[in-house]
């Protein structure tokens, strides 16, 4: 039988020299991300030679104070800590380029930098551009690469882009973004990215499945009774991202993008190989397969959308979200969602999956947790005490990365008594040495060529028919009332009314 994980199969691309360039290169994603994760890969020997990075950005600056700047926040930052040798020779690769992103002429002359650059490497002319910037400005800085052609690569070179999230608003902003994306890169040379697919935890679900022949055979709904993927953020509306938030809220914010490309990793069928369309192909396939919700009547059904008020956060009074820095005090933007979701094929029919995602909940996490059927209660039901507990599959993908089993064991002793307990793999312990950064992957990955981490446009689109549904029910038809939940808590109520509808209840981690 053929091994979709043979080494011909699995061995990558190798990256190849290019020069970064960064449009909002002053903001906090270049600062804390973007510089920190090429050093990084730089320090482990991954970055391949002759990196450049060249800034663009609209304040004035020379490459002096731009660099002092990048320093100070990867002193803080780094994975790798801050050598300050090693970043003094790092650092004479990074460049800024001032301009605004509706000046024609900044791009003209940022063109002649990067064939200074290039002339400088002896004529290897690979450029990655990546939008670090807000949504609304996509239009301008594409439409200029365009103009002035930078989207175009010369004869054996390549030209990329990199798109961040939020990819549109809703279904109509992002075909509207694709299609300016697309009219000026191609489909192939265009990389949407979702840094939850860099995390080494979410790379290793396709592993866990099916590289291992105790896991596959019972991924289907004969053995799993459902699965929890849920995203807890202990952080309110901290520096200044009220303003923001305030437009998106939960939904559009995490589930859209990061929790439903989570789900499409659990619940996919095994791709043909590892190249990034296969992979791509099944979780596309996924997306579709989601139930719709697509009457006021099934959204309030499935869905629950709260709001946090005033509560305790570690022991500290914090505001509710409506008295927070820039937040509109009638808000009606959610911070907590909760969802009970379908797949609708063969392998998921009837299986619920339930998905959440809340600010100001008692601790940071991510996980999936993967609940299995209960065996029947005829052996052990004599015995008295509390049947066998179902076993649990939990994949963490923040903060400590890992994956634990729960199965039930007898107790030391004379008489049968179970209690659960966890088998327990951490990537930290196992491997000894820290996961890198999602960031440092998905660079690396689109300086090989790579795409397979990142969302191709019909993944993008399709997971907003499915949440537009969700979101223009939610504000128009006035079926699906506003909950609370006091800051510190797990959320409102009417979240576990929904679990509990289907005879269960949220894991607690």
């Amino acid at each position: 039988m053929n091994n979709p994980f043979r080494e011909d199969l699995v061995s990558r691309n190798k990256p190849e020299p290019c020069t970064v360039v960064i449009f909002g290169a002053t903001g906090d994603l270049a600062h804390r991300k973007l510089v920190p994760a090429i050093y990084n890969l730089s320090v482990d020997g991954e970055l391949p030679a002759d990196v450049k990075i060249v800034g663009f950005a609209r304040r004035e600056k020379s490459d002096e104070v731009f660099r002092d700047g990048l320093a100070e926040l990867n002193r803080q930052v780094s994975r790798n800590g801050h050598d300050e040798e090693v970043w003094d020779r790092f650092a004479e690769n990074i460049h800024y380029h001032q301009s605004t992103f509706d000046d024609l002429d900044g791009y003209k002359r940022l063109a002649e930098r990067l064939d200074a650059i290039d002339a400088e490497r002896g004529g290897k002319g690979n450029r990655l551009f990546y939008l670090s910037i807000a949504p609304e400005f996509f239009d301008d800085v594409l439409e200029k690469l365009k103009e002035v052609g930078l989207n175009e690569a010369a004869d054996g070179c390549w030209a990329r882009v990199i798109v961040e999230k939020p990819f549109g608003k809703d279904l109509a902003s992002a075909r509207h973004l694709n299609q300016v994306v697309n009219n000026t890169f191609d489909e192939a040379d265009t990389y949407r990215i979702d840094h939850y697919l860099g995390k080494e935890t979410a790379q290793n679900i396709m592993v866990l499945r099916f590289a291992n022949a105790i896991y596959e055979p019972l991924w289907n709904n004969q053995h799993i009774d459902h699965i929890e993927i849920s995203c807890a953020e202990h952080l309110g509306m901290e520096g200044g991202r009220g303003g923001y938030y305030d437009t998106a809220g939960a939904l559009r914010d995490m589930i859209q993008n990061h929790l439903l490309q989570l789900l499409s990793l659990v619940a996919m069928e095994p791709p043909t190989d590892l190249s990034a369309d296969a992979v791509r192909d099944e979780k596309v396939k996924v997306i579709r397969a989601l139930r719709q919700l697509d009457t006021p009547e099934k959204v309030a059904a499935n869905t629950v959308r709260a709001q946090y008020t005033e509560g305790f956060i570690n022991g500290d009074n914090v505001l509710g979200y409506r008295q927070e820095d820039r937040v509109n005090p009638e808000s009606q933007t959610e911070t907590y969602v909760a969802i009970k979701a379908f797949v609708d094929t063969w392998r998921w029919s009837g299986v619920p999956f339930f998905i959440r995602v809340g600010k100001r909940l008692p601790k940071k996490a991510t996980e999936i947790s993967v609940h299995f059927k209960n065996v029947p209660n005829v052996l052990f039901n004599q015995l008295g005490g509390s049947p066998p507990s179902e076993n649990v599959l939990v994949i963490r993908i923040q903060p400590d990365e890992g994956i634990s089993l729960r199965m039930n064991s007898k107790l030391p002793g004379a008489a049968i008594r179970m209690e659960p307990v966890k088998m327990n793999f951490q990537y930290s312990t196992s491997f000894g040495k820290s996961s890198p950064e999602a960031y440092e992957r998905l660079l690396l990955d689109s300086m090989a060529g790579d795409a397979t981490l990142f969302a191709r446009r019909d993944e993008v689109e399709e997971a907003w028919k499915f949440v537009d549904h969700i979101q223009n029910a939610w504000h128009n038809s006035g079926q699906v009332p506003m909950a609370e939940y006091a800051a510190g808590t797990w959320g409102p109520n009417e979240a576990d009314d929904l679990i509990e509808s289907e005879g269960t209840d949220w894991r607690r981690f």
